[in-house]
């Protein structure tokens, strides 16, 4: 039996042999594609082939490409887990054609490795083509069917609807019909029993798709119209985590090689056998099949966090740590364990998981933690209104809650309904789903970019000339451009026929600058790249949109920027050289005032480390190092040179390398760079913290604004001396200040408290009672609105014993502001239902002002102290006294 790995090689070597270049996965996080959060199918790192904007290294390719299905068209995370079959992160298998070989090869070809290479059953196959759509005018693929003819009796090739047979890879884009291969994998007597026919494209689990052969022949515009391609390609994708099942006569991707270790080793830590539970069976394929996705995605330079794809990530990595907690008895961090399994079984195809398995671990384990943390007190939090349930007599707890609980708490609404359904209790689903979608809404707006269609006015054959590496200023033309509405701004993006403009990317920020002809001047105020094709930002279209323009960036800001950029190619050699090869670059960004670089580091810079650092940046800086500029360099080359590359960033074979001395900084980088290091001046760190587990960042200012820093620096500390008589030594005089200022706000703290003490004691003596409670209305004297708390509680304790049912308002004027503090004993609130904050937000009323708070304790404000004794009133007459 063929082993995952053997299957993979089997793949590669197949298609080498047919003429195809085997070519590296792509990362998982798409760069410059804002159509796409995740590579979500292997023809993502083409798309810019197929539209003809590159030329592709061979016109035959194959690959395994990593590929993430969470968020978008394509997102299968809620299934993952229940089922047997669907995955987060996951392999595909492709190979392409580029204007070369289409339908007749790609069919002939799959045939041939599917029967005779992985000898697969041919009478358990069976393929689907596209039947047509006549409201797009698109035809049946009858020359698709006719080529599976020569392998298949008629009765197994099936007509299937555009939702199955035509692939698209998402709202915009190439696309074409496909023709998929489905396999049998039931038992002979299952087989005997029911067709195969009848199963193929029904989600039987045993009756599934293993490869889809795409006709790339349209791209998708943005009024959802088609329209042809120049050229027609192919592009396959076969998942091979079902690939293996086939192979291995499994019944389940996860009972497959490819998983076994992890399984064993989650089995083996939480003390359960696979296949005897199937909620603990579920719970161990989440972990297995979420440890992969996160692992791969940090790996790709993708931390968990609170924004867009950094958020998806931290929400699959939750989900695995939840299913851990509440199913195998996970209280304590466990994914780190799974991943030195992952980066051990996939050292051979994917070696940057064991070179970073070091920060892959920190990552997760601090992530688990905070989020066991996390978890505790949301199940505490759920108890509190479960137990509000049983007070109120109810039985199915608020959607609106049990959202706030998967919203913040990350509780999929299953586990609430399954916590609660173990008490005798429900949830109501509607209000809950309305909760998401109102959210899903809101998440849409925010990120939401609408593009109408490219006008072109006139066809570039060639790619838009990049010439801002030497010149700031060209002529140019526009060749097209297209009209974006993004949040609440509307603006154009021009394609030019030549750009000095540099596109945002590798952190530095894109170009500013203006298109000039002789009648007017265009503000340019952005520039971005999207598919490898360079997009000028303008608020408004040139009148003479046909006419021939200078194109001239805004000069001091690229000088600035490229002052910037390159410090920080110093200071990330430094950092290397005096806290360890270790540190690798997580993100950065380059922008005219600042630079800030991410770095993964384990723990706080000290003081003189950070001065070290430092004092080599500007110790290069003052030998005025020349740029040494290499372009279109062998990638094999540059390597070899020690040339520091991203993970997590896509190179071809040509690469840009620049050096500021050859055995001190040697990186890959499109960004602009000052001729020599003495013009950056000067080099001042001015901040160094953690943004997330394991990475740290460093803000820092060069040239005449860190000249600027300094000197506002250096006042700030000339005004301290002065304020301090000068003194000799500025710490230690600082150091007893403070001392002195400690001792002195405890006196008056405990000043305070005793006078707080007495008030109390006056204060508990206006009790009054009132049919079967107690009653405190009182305005008092108090130096700060504060202390109404403490003295509320004071009062509380002090007369808890005798008084367990006591309403308390309390009044007073600081500054010739009305304050109101209400506080409620807890049988009264029972007993009489009432609210203290809403109580608060009446009496408010009578001030004018607002306020509110919980149901034993609320606090108002508001800004006519004249009406305090209004408040007095309205309070006894709600309390009905």
């Amino acid at each position: 039996m063929f082993t995952a790995k053997q299957i993979r090689q089997k793949f590669l070597d197949f298609f080498a042999n047919k003429g195809h270049l085997i070519v590296p996965s792509a990362p998982l996080v798409i760069k410059d594609d804002p159509t796409l959060m995740f590579t979500n199918a292997g023809m993502n790192q083409f798309k810019d082939y197929f539209l003809g904007n590159e030329v592709p290294p061979a016109v035959r390719i194959a690959d395994t490409q990593k590929c993430l299905r969470v968020s978008g068209k394509h997102n299968d995370l809620d299934e993952v887990g229940i089922d047997t079959y669907h995955h987060t992160m996951f392999e595909m298998l492709g190979n392409w054609s580029f204007g070369d070989y289409f339908k007749k090869e790609a069919v002939a070809w799959a045939w041939e490795l599917l029967t005779q290479v992985y000898e697969l059953p041919a009478d358990r196959l069976y393929a689907t083509v596209f039947e047509g759509s006549p409201q797009e005018n698109i035809p049946v693929d009858n020359e698709a069917a006719q080529y599976w003819e020569n392998f298949l009796p008629s009765e197994r090739i099936i007509f299937a609807s555009k939702k199955d047979n035509f692939w698209e890879m998402g709202d915009i884009g190439p696309c074409g019909p496909c023709s998929e291969i489905h396999i049998d994998l039931r038992s002979d007597s299952e087989r005997a029993a029911v067709d195969g026919l009848s199963l193929v494209n029904q989600d039987h689990p045993l009756v599934v798709e293993i490869w889809n052969l795409v006709f790339i022949q349209y791209n998708r515009k943005a009024n959802k119209t088609l329209e042809k391609l120049p050229q027609s390609h192919v592009d396959t994708g076969m998942g091979l985590e079902r690939l293996i099942m086939a192979i291995q006569h499994k019944h389940s991707n996860y009972d497959t090689d490819l998983f076994s270790s992890l399984i064993e080793k989650v089995c083996s830590r939480a003390g359960v056998q696979y296949g005897a539970n199937e909620q603990t069976d579920i719970a161990v394929r989440v972990i297995v099949d979420h440890i992969r996705a996160v692992s791969f995605a940090i790996t790709d330079g993708l931390l968990p966090s609170n924004n867009k794809a950094g958020y998806v990530i931290r929400r699959i990595l939750r989900r695995a740590v939840r299913y851990g907690y509440h199913f195998l008895n996970f209280k304590k961090p466990f994914l780190c364990e799974l991943a030195h399994v992952l980066a051990e079984e996939n050292s051979d195809i994917f070696p940057e998981l064991q070179s970073q398995i070091d920060f892959i671990t920190k990552v997760l384990c601090q992530e688990e933690t905070n989020f066991l943390y996390t978890l505790e007190k949301g199940l505490i939090l759920l108890q509190k209104h479960i137990d509000k349930l049983a007070k109120k007599k109810q039985s199915a707890l608020s959607g609106e809650v049990a959202f706030e609980l998967y919203d913040t708490f990350g509780f999929p609404y299953d586990l609430v309904k399954l916590i609660l359904r173990e008490k005798g209790l429900s949830v109501e689903k509607l209000g809950f789903d309305k909760s998401l979608e109102m959210q899903k809404e809101r998440s849409r707006k925010a990120t939401q970019m609408d593009t109408n269609d490219w006008i072109v006015l006139k066809e570039n054959n060639s790619p838009t000339q990049f010439v801002g590496y030497d010149q700031l200023s060209t002529p140019t033309q526009i060749y097209s451009y297209r009209k974006v509405k993004e949040k609440s701004q509307t603006f154009y993006q021009l394609l030019l026929s030549d750009t000095p403009f540099y596109p945002e990317g590798g952190g530095q920020l894109g170009d500013k600058g203006t298109l000039s002809s002789s009648t007017e001047n265009i503000e340019v105020f952005d520039t971005k790249k999207e598919n490898n094709v360079i997009l000028h930002h303008v608020r408004q279209l040139p009148q003479a949109i046909d006419e021939i323009f200078e194109a001239k960036v805004d000069e001091n800001v690229r000088r600035r920027r490229e002052q910037n950029h390159t410090a920080t190619h110093l200071l990330q050699a430094s950092l290397r050289q005096h806290l360890g090869n270790h540190v690798i670059q997580r993100g950065s960004l380059v922008s005219e005032n600042e630079l800030r670089f991410d770095f993964s580091h384990p723990s706080k810079i000290s003081q003189e480390e950070i001065q070290k650092i430092e004092n080599t940046v500007n110790a290069k800086i003052r030998s005025n190092i020349s740029k040494d500029e290499k372009r279109n360099y062998p990638i094999e080359k540059a390597k070899a040179m020690g040339a520091m590359a991203l993970f997590g960033e896509k190179y071809g074979d040509q690469v840009r390398v620049i050096i500021f001395d050859s055995d001190y900084s040697v990186e890959l980088c499109g960004g602009t760079h000052v001729s020599s290091t003495g013009q950056i001046g000067f080099f001042k760190i001015v901040s160094e913290a953690s943004v997330a587990s394991g990475v740290r960042r460093i803000q820092a200012f060069t040239g005449q604004r860190a000249e600027i820093f300094v000197w506002n620096s250096i006042i700030q500390l000339q005004t301290v001396q002065e304020l301090l008589k000068s003194p000799k030594n500025i710490p230690m005089a600082l150091e007893k200040l403070l001392q002195e200022n400690q001792e002195l706000h405890k006196k008056v703290e405990a000043s305070e408290k005793q006078k707080l003490q007495a008030m109390v004691t006056q204060i508990k003596e206006k009790a009054i009672a009132a049919k079967d409670f107690s009653y405190i209305i009182e305005q008092v004297k108090l130096p700060q609105p504060a202390l109404l708390r403490s003295l509320c509680f004071s009062v509380s304790r002090e007369l808890q014993s005798h008084l367990d049912q006591l309403a308390i308002v309390l009044v007073t004027v600081v500054n010739h502001k009305p304050h109101i503090a209400v506080h409620l004993s807890k049988s009264l609130i029972e007993k009489e239902g009432w609210h203290a904050g809403n109580i608060a937000k009446e009496l408010a009323k009578e001030i004018q002002g607002g306020g509110g708070g919980q149901e034993f304790f609320a606090t108002a404000g508001g800004g006519d102290a004249t009406k305090i004794k209004n408040v007095i009133r309205k309070a006894k007459t709600i309390l009905d006294i």
